[in-house]
C-alpha cells in the first residue's frame, strides 16, 4: 500500500482511469497512513474518513459507468483549514473558531468536487494564516524530515501531509510565501499562481490584495494538473480575471533548450546558509548543461521594498480580523493579538503610500524580467528553525535579512506566478528549495521550466522516514 501511496497524482490518476486500481483502494491506503503517521506529524485538524470513502465509492461507480471526469477523479487530496467546507468545521487554526461550520463550499472545493477529487481532511494552518506558528490549539505540525523542526509557513499541514504521503495534493494559501515556504521546508512542490487565476471565494482572507490560492504536490506536473482543475474566473471574487488556461500536455513535454533564466544578484545571496548557496550553484550548472541560458540580472532593491509588503499585510489583516480578535480575545493566540496591536499603528497614509510604492516596484520588477523567461532564486535562505527557537521576524528592521520568507513575499507583492521545487539536501538531510518566478499571467512558462528542470533531477522522489504510531490521537467530528 505504501508503494501505491508513493506514486504521483498523475500516475495514480492514470491507474484509476484505466481501472487498474480503484478509488476506494487508493483512499483506504491514504487513510491508513494518516491513522499510522499523523499522531507524529500532526498534518490534520479534521480527518474525513467516512466522507472520503463515500466519495471514493461514488467515483468508482462513475468511472465504471464511463463517466470519467479527469486526472483528479478518485484521487485523495486535502485542504488548508482556512478553506470553507459546507457542513465540515473550518477552524482557520484558531481556538476561537473551533466550532465554526460553514454553510457553503469555497470555490476551490466546488471545482475539486467537479473534478471528482476525494477530500480526506482539513490540514493544519497557523492561526488565520497569520502566525507566527507558536500556538497549536489542534496539535503541532512537525516537519517530516526532522520532527523537531517547523515546516516554514502557514500551509504547514498541507506540505507535511503531502510530504508524508497522506494526500496526493493539498490546496494552500500564499500571502507572503506560505505555499512556497512549507514546500521548500518539506521537500515538495508548491505553486503560487498569478494573482487572480484561482478564486479565493470561501477562503478566510488575510490580505485582499496579497492572498493567493494554489496547490502543494509531489511534483511539478501534479501542480499543473491541480491548478488546471481549480483555475478560472469567479464573479464572487472580484480579484479573479480571465486567463489562458494551462496547457498541461505542453508542460509535460517541455525542455530547457533555449530558455533564458535570470539569476539576480546581491540580496538573494546575503546571509544564505552555505549549503543552500552551494546547492544553488549546482542548479545554475544544471540549467546551463540542459541547454538554458543563464543571465545575470539586477533586481530592484528588494530589501527596501520589504516594508511595503508588511504595511499592506498589517493594514489589510487589521481591517479583516480586528473586530473578531477583540471579541474573542481570550481564545485568540498571543501571536495574533500582537500582530493586531502592531497593525493598529499603521495609518491610512502609510497604507496608501505603500500601495503607491508597490506599483513602482511592480514596474521595476517587470523591467528586470525583460529578456528572460523566469528568474531563479532559492526559496528560503536557511533550514526550518527548531520549535524551541524563536521564529525569525518577518516584520521590522531585522526582517530585511533575517526573515525566512524574505525571498518569497516580494513576489506575492507583484502577484507574479512562483513555484518552489526541491533542488538538493543539506548534509543533515534537510531539503533545499529552488524558486522560479515569472511575469504575471506567464504561469505556463514557469511550470514548463520547473517541470523540465525536475526531469533532470531526482530530488522530488526522496521520502523521509517517519516513525509510526497508533491511531490518530483525535479525529474531530466532521460537522453537522
Amino acid at each position: 500500500m505504501t508503494e501505491l501511496a508513493a506514486l504521483s497524482l498523475a500516475r495514480v490518476g492514470e491507474l484509476i482511469r484505466d481501472r487498474e486500481v480503484s478509488p476506494v483502494e487508493v483512499t483506504t491506503g491514504v487513510l491508513e497512513r494518516i491513522d499510522r503517521l499523523d499522531g507524529v506529524v500532526g498534518a490534520f485538524v479534521t480527518v474525513l474518513a467516512d466522507r472520503a470513502l463515500r466519495a471514493a465509492r461514488t467515483a468508482e461507480r462513475e468511472i465504471a459507468a464511463g463517466a470519467y471526469r479527469g486526472p483528479l477523479h478518485g484521487v485523495p487530496v486535502s485542504l488548508k483549514d482556512l478553506i470553507s467546507t459546507r457542513g465540515i468545521r473550518s477552524t482557520a487554526g484558531s481556538a476561537s473558531m473551533a466550532d465554526r461550520v460553514p454553510d457553503h463550499d469555497a470555490a476551490v472545493v466546488e471545482r475539486l468536487d467537479d473534478a471528482g477529487a476525494v477530500v480526506v481532511g482539513k490540514a493544519q494552518t497557523y492561526e488565520f494564516a497569520m502566525g507566527p506558528g507558536t500556538v497549536y490549539p489542534f496539535g503541532r505540525t512537525r516537519n517530516p524530515w526532522d520532527l523537531d523542526r517547523v515546516t516554514i509557513g502557514s500551509s504547514s499541514g498541507s506540505a507535511a501531509g503531502v510530504c508524508a504521503l497522506m494526500s496526493y495534493a493539498s490546496i494552500g494559501t500564499d500571502t507572503g510565501g506560505s505555499i512556497r515556504g512549507p514546500a521548500s521546508g518539506c521537500g515538495v512542490v508548491g505553486f503560487k499562481p498569478t494573482y487572480g487565476r484561482v478564486s479565493r471565494y470561501g477562503v478566510l482572507p488575510l490580505s485582499w490584495t496579497l492572498d493567493h490560492v494554489g496547490p502543494l504536490t509531489r511534483d511539478v506536473l501534479d501542480a499543473a494538473l491541480v491548478t488546471r482543475a481549480i483555475e478560472g474566473p469567479d464573479p464572487r471574487d472580484r480579484g479573479t480575471a480571465p486567463m489562458v488556461p494551462l496547457d498541461v500536455a505542453a508542460i509535460a513535454a517541455a525542455d530547457l533548450t533555449g530558455r533564458r533564466v535570470g539569476v539576480p544578484d546581491a540580496f538573494f545571496f546575503d546571509g544564505v546558509d552555505p549549503e543552500f548557496h552551494a546547492a544553488f550553484s549546482v542548479v545554475v550548472e544544471q540549467f546551463t548543461a540542459a541547454g538554458a541560458t543563464v543571465v545575470p540580472i539586477t533586481m530592484p532593491p528588494i530589501g527596501d521594498f520589504q516594508t511595503v509588503h508588511s504595511v499592506i499585510l498589517l493594514a489589510e489583516s487589521y481591517s479583516i480580523h480586528e473586530e473578531h480578535v477583540r471579541a474573542h480575545r481570550d481564545t485568540v493566540g498571543p501571536g495574533v493579538r500582537d500582530r493586531m496591536a502592531l497593525a493598529a499603528s499603521v495609518t491610512a497614509r502609510d497604507y496608501l503610500r505603500a500601495q503607491r510604492v508597490r506599483a513602482v516596484f511592480a514596474e521595476r520588477f517587470h523591467h528586470a524580467l525583460a529578456g528572460v523567461d523566469v528568474i531563479a532564486t532559492l526559496t528560503s535562505p536557511t533550514v526550518p528553525h527548531l520549535f524551541d527557537q524563536p521564529p525569525p521576524s518577518d516584520h521590522g528592521a531585522e526582517s530585511r535579512f533575517g526573515a525566512q520568507n524574505r525571498f518569497r513575499r516580494i513576489f506575492s507583492l507583484t502577484g507574479a506566478p512562483a513555484i518552489s521545487l526541491p533542488c538538493g539536501f543539506t548534509g543533515a538531510g534537510l531539503p533545499i528549495g529552488l524558486q522560479l518566478v515569472g511575469r504575471p499571467h506567464r504561469d505556463q512558462a514557469v511550470l514548463e521550466i520547473a517541470n523540465a528542470y525536475q526531469h533532470i533531477t531526482d530530488w522530488h522522489l526522496r521520502r523521509p522516514s517517519i516513525p509510526q504510531t497508533g491511531a490518530h490521537p483525535s479525529t474531530p467530528a466532521e460537522g453537522n
